[in-house]
């Protein structure tokens, strides 16, 4: 297992680019968008913000 910390723009340019890689795929590739969905699902949907 890994942990990576992203800054704002980062999580939100991945969350960019997983989803501009699964509209290029079709379904040949179903195990592609499998994974890619699943690697998406867990991402943050909307972002924290520290209070303080």
């Amino acid at each position: 297992m890994y942990t990576i910390e992203l800054q704002t723009e980062e999580l939100q340019l991945l969350r960019s680019a997983l989803g501009s890689y699964l509209q290029a795929f079709g379904h040949n590739e179903a195990d592609l968008v499998k994974a890619t969905r699943a690697l998406l699902a867990k991402l943050p949907e909307e972002l924290e913000t520290k209070a303080g």
